[in-house]
C-alpha cells in the first residue's frame, strides 16, 4: 500500500491546524477506498514519525476520528478503521475532495475506430408490446421442470463430480444424450466426440471464424442475410462475398460464379427457415453446395437455429446428414426450444474439428455450465423437451396461421407475404409506406417494431422486417396489427 505520507500532505501554513488536515485527509482516502474498512492502523510513534509531526498532534488526529466514528480500538489487537463507516462530510475538507467519481475514461489509447460494432438486442421493454423477429413464447416455457431437474440433481452424490471443472467441450453427459437425439430427429450419424456445447449459436460463430478466419479471408454470404453472423465473419477480418438469396434459398449457381474467381474459405449457410426471409433451401441446391464444397474445399457452417419448428411438413433433413467429406460444420441452439436467456447451443463437426475448437473455446471461457448442461440432458432424457416441442409447434402453427390472417384482412395490399412453412416469424414487405417511419410512429403507440433497417445494404433498401407471431397471443396480435394499420 502507497506509505501514509504520500496518501496525507501537510500545509502548516495554511489556517487548518494540523491535526485537521491529518483528520481529513485520512477521512477522505476512507472515503475513496484508498484505505480499506478493517484496515489496521499503524502506531501513533510509528505514524507521527512518517509524517514528520509531533506524536500528540497525530494522537489528536486519531482522537478526531475516534470520536467521529472512522476509528475503532480493539483491545490487545490495536486500532482499525472501522467496518460501517458513518455518513459525514470531513471537517474543512475542500468540495474537490468530497466525492470521488470513478474516470469516464482510460489514460490509455482504445483504437475504437477498429471494433466492429454489434447493434444491440431487441428491448424487451414492459411498456411497449412487441413485434420481436422471432422468438419464443417465455410464458409456456419449460423453466420450471428444469428448474426442479436441477434441484434434484444437486442433491444426488454422483452430481457432486459436475462442481469440478470439467471438459471445455461441454458435460459428457448432455453431448452423448444430443448425440442419440440428432441422430434419431436429424439423420446426423454423430457421437458425442463429434459434439461441442457452446454458450448459445454465438459462441459457435465466433470460435468457428477464430479457427478459420484469416484477415482477408473470402467468406460467402447470402444477401439478404444474418447481420450478426456477418459481423462475426467481419471482425476476424473476412472480405464479404454475397450471393443472393430467392424463394428457394441461396443461389448455387451465383455461388459457383464466385468460387471460379476466388479463393473461398467458408460457406455461411441457412439452409431451413433462412434468416431474414424464412425460405427454406430446396434439396437440388444443397447437394451441388455439397458438391462445390468438395470440388473448392470450402467449409460450410450450416446455421439450423429453429430446426423444429415446422408446420406444414416435416422438416428438410439438415445438410449435415448428407455430408461424406468432412466439409460441414453445423451450429444448433435451444435458445428457440428453451428460453434465450439460457445460452445452450452445440457445434457439430468431424473430431479433429471439435478437438482444436476446444481449445480456442478455452481462452474465453474454460468451460459451460456442466451442472445446467446435464439437467438438460435429463430433460431429454425423460422426454419433457421432445412433448414441450409438439406442444409448441401445435400453439405456434395456430398463432401464424391467426397473424397471417390479420395482415392479409388489416393491411391489404400494403403489404406483401409469403406463410412461412416453419419458424416464428413472416417476412414482410411495406410496399407504399417507408417502415422507418412506421416503426417511429407505432412506437409512439406503444408498439415496438424494427424498422428494417439491420437488413439493408448500401445497394439495398428492403423495406421489410421479420414480424414476429410466437411470443404473442391472438389479443396481442390483434391489438399489433391495428397499431400497425393506424401508423400507416
Amino acid at each position: 500500500m502507497t506509505s501514509f505520507k504520500e496518501l496525507i500532505q501537510i500545509d502548516k501554513s495554511l489556517p487548518t491546524p494540523v491535526y485537521l488536515q491529518i483528520t481529513n485527509a485520512i477521512i477522505y482516502n476512507i472515503r475513496r477506498g484508498t484505505l480499506r474498512r478493517g484496515f489496521k492502523m499503524p502506531g501513533s510513534r510509528e505514524l507521527a514519525a512518517d509524517l514528520n509531526v509531533h506524536r500528540k498532534t497525530l494522537q489528536n488526529a486519531l482522537d478526531e476520528l475516534m470520536a467521529q466514528g472512522w476509528l475503532e480500538i480493539i483491545s490487545r489487537k490495536g486500532t482499525f478503521i472501522v467496518n460501517n463507516l458513518p455518513e459525514i462530510n470531513p471537517t474543512g475538507q475542500s468540495s474537490k475532495n468530497k466525492k470521488h467519481n470513478y474516470p469516464d475514461k482510460t489514460l490509455f489509447q482504445i483504437d475504437e475506430k477498429e471494433l466492429v460494432l454489434f447493434p444491440p438486442l431487441n428491448s424487451q421493454s414492459d411498456k411497449n408490446l412487441i413485434l420481436d423477429d422471432g422468438l419464443p413464447d417465455i410464458r409456456t416455457t419449460t423453466t420450471e421442470t428444469l428448474m426442479r431437474e436441477y434441484r434434484n440433481l444437486s442433491k444426488l452424490n454422483a452430481f457432486k463430480k459436475y462442481y469440478r471443472y470439467g471438459s471445455s467441450a461441454g458435460a459428457d453427459h448432455l453431448r452423448k444424450t444430443l448425440a442419440e437425439f440428432l441422430t434419431n430427429t436429424r439423420a446426423l450419424p454423430v457421437s458425442s466426440k463429434n459434439i461441442l456445447i457452446t454458450r448459445g449459436a454465438q459462441m459457435g460463430f465466433h470460435l468457428t471464424s477464430r479457427l478459420l478466419i484469416k484477415p482477408g479471408d473470402n467468406v460467402i454470404v447470402g444477401e439478404p442475410g444474418y447481420f450478426i453472423a456477418n459481423l462475426t465473419f467481419a471482425e476476424a477480418g473476412a472480405s464479404l462475398l454475397r450471393a443472393p438469396v430467392d424463394e428457394h434459398g441461396i443461389d448455387v449457381n451465383s455461388i459457383e460464379r464466385i468460387c471460379k474467381k476466388k479463393r473461398i474459405k467458408l460457406l455461411y449457410v441457412i439452409p431451413h427457415h433462412h434468416y431474414p426471409t424464412t425460405v427454406t433451401l430446396i434439396p437440388e441446391r444443397r447437394i451441388r453446395l455439397l458438391e462445390l464444397a468438395a470440388k473448392y474445399k470450402f467449409a460450410i457452417l450450416e446455421d439450423d437455429y429453429d430446426y423444429d419448428f415446422h408446420y406444414n411438413s416435416s422438416p428438410v433433413l439438415p445438410m449435415t446428414s448428407l455430408d461424406n467429406h468432412g466439409n460441414v460444420i453445423y451450429i444448433g441452439t435451444l435458445t428457440k426450444t428453451l428460453v434465450p436467456s439460457i445460452r445452450i447451443g452445440f457445434i457439430i463437426a468431424p473430431e479433429n474439428f471439435i478437438s482444436a475448437i476446444s481449445h480456442i473455446r478455452r481462452v474465453v471461457d474454460w468451460q459451460g455450465d456442466s451442472m445446467m448442461e446435464v439437467a438438460i440432458a435429463e430433460l431429454y432424457r425423460n422426454g419433457t423437451i421432445e412433448r414441450h416441442i409438439k406442444k409448441a409447434v401445435k400453439l405456434y402453427r395456430e398463432r401464424r396461421d391467426h397473424f397471417c390472417k390479420l395482415l392479409k384482412d388489416q393491411l391489404g395490399d400494403q403489404v406483401t407475404f409469403k406463410i412461412p412453412d416453419g419458424g416464428m416469424s413472416v417476412w414482410t414487405k411495406f410496399n407504399k409506406s417507408d417502415l422507418k417511419k412506421i416503426s417511429q410512429k407505432a412506437a409512439g403507440k406503444g408498439l415496438s417494431v424494427g424498422d428494417g433497417s439491420l437488413f439493408n445494404t448500401s445497394d439495398k433498401n428492403y423495406n421489410s422486417a421479420r414480424l414476429g407471431f410466437a411470443s404473442l397471443n391472438f389479443q396481442e396480435m390483434e391489438k399489433a396489427i391495428n397499431i400497425l394499420k393506424t401508423s400507416i
